[in-house]
């Protein structure tokens, strides 16, 4: 049991513990009062442990060890005490009637034990119309506490409604952004790389027809347009789907391809792999191929007639991808980093990994991450 699960259990025993001291002392002072009369007082005080847990068992074990008490001896008011208690735990947990006969038997209890006779009712009615007036106050605090308690309740289920409500919102919301991206996607660029890819095709067609080889470029761009409408459509694919997970994206199954068509464009590129292949997270598994294919395109796009090393390198706890060229790039002039290099940046660091793009000493550029297999952190 926690500490929050021990606090109410203690502090009911210290009430109980503060209860039976009052109560005794009250007995010990009375006249004619004995061992049982004692004993009866600290068990009424002593049920008062289990009020909070079980408002009826305090209720019937308080009511019957005191009436013993007040049946027996002149013990005053005090003898009311844990009576009161019990009337107001069984009120405050929806028992108010039981609490109205516990209440009633001790009091007809109390006023039964007098000498018969107006007389000697008359002398103890002060006593009984004080006692009434304090098991009311406890009936009416036991009320006021049960519809507060009330109140708080459903004043958190409100809130937790209203939070649950705000989240509602915020996920409709980003699906509504997703579409409303999807769509922008879809008309802005699917439509103009679907004419380049026909493009393409129509003047790769048209040497052919005329007997003539098609440039290496064109092929190229008729394989890199076709390429880019599969991963727009997974993209636009992503975007629509409200789950979190990516499907047909692109990975290293596919790094064959991505350096076949870097070779096409006229970029000398080799590739090494070191270590057992293993499957890998996909999260890894696309930052990893994207890695490649924007230092791939870096390199067409800055190093001129350079050559490309693709090294791929499987670990236990880690993958590392790492593209070397040997152009142009000067160590002492650091690139501004652009957009491309921005992406890489976030997607390594997203993963927890480790990212070092620049001009190698030697002459040309690297780019390294290190990312690791256990996911983002």
């Amino acid at each position: 049991m926690s500490f929050m699960g021990w606090r109410p259990l203690a502090q009911d025993g210290l009430l109980a513990a503060a209860m039976a001291v009052l109560v005794a002392v009250v007995v010990c002072t009375t006249p004619h009062a004995g061992a049982l009369e004692l004993a009866a007082a600290l068990a009424g005080s002593a049920a008062l442990v289990a009020w909070r847990r079980a408002p009826l068992v305090a209720l019937a074990a308080g009511t019957a060890c005191m009436l013993v008490v007040t049946t027996r001896v002149q013990a005053g008011p005090a003898a009311a005490f844990p009576v009161m208690v019990a009337v107001f735990a069984a009120t405050r947990s929806g028992r108010g009637p039981a609490a109205a006969l516990a209440v009633a038997v001790f009091l007809g209890a109390d006023l039964a034990k007098n000498p018969p006779g107006i007389d000697g009712i008359l002398q103890h009615l002060p006593n009984a119309v004080l006692m009434l007036g304090w098991f009311l106050a406890a009936g009416v605090a036991a009320m006021v506490a049960r519809h507060r308690q009330a109140y708080l309740e459903e004043a958190e289920r409100r809130a937790a409604e209203a939070e649950r409500t705000r989240e509602e919102t915020a996920l409709r919301r980003a699906s509504e952004e997703r579409l409303r991206i999807a769509r922008e996607l879809h008309d802005s660029l699917t439509h103009s790389i679907s004419v380049i890819k026909v493009q393409a095709g129509v003047a790769v067609h048209l040497a052919r027809s005329r007997g003539e080889d098609a440039p290496p470029a064109l092929l190229a761009i008729q394989e890199a347009s076709g390429d880019a409408m599969r991963e727009l459509r997974a993209t636009l694919e992503v975007l629509r789907d409200s789950s979190d997970g990516e499907t047909a994206a692109s990975g290293l199954d596919r790094l064959d391809d991505l350096v076949e068509r870097a070779r096409s464009t006229g970029l000398a590129t080799t590739v090494m792999v070191s270590g057992p292949r293993r499957e890998l997270p996909s999260e890894v598994d696309r930052a990893a191929y994207r890695i490649v294919q924007e230092a791939l395109t870096n390199a067409s796009r800055h190093a001129g007639e350079a050559v490309v090393a693709v090294r791929v390198e499987y670990a236990d706890d880690a993958l590392t991808v790492q593209v070397d060229d040997d152009g142009e790039a000067d160590p002492a002039r650091p690139p501004v980093p652009g957009t491309g290099m921005l992406g890489m940046r976030e997607r390594v660091t997203a993963l927890g990994g480790r990212l070092r793009a620049g001009p190698r000493p030697e002459g040309g550029f690297t780019v390294r991450a290190e990312l690791p297999l256990g996911g983002p952190s």
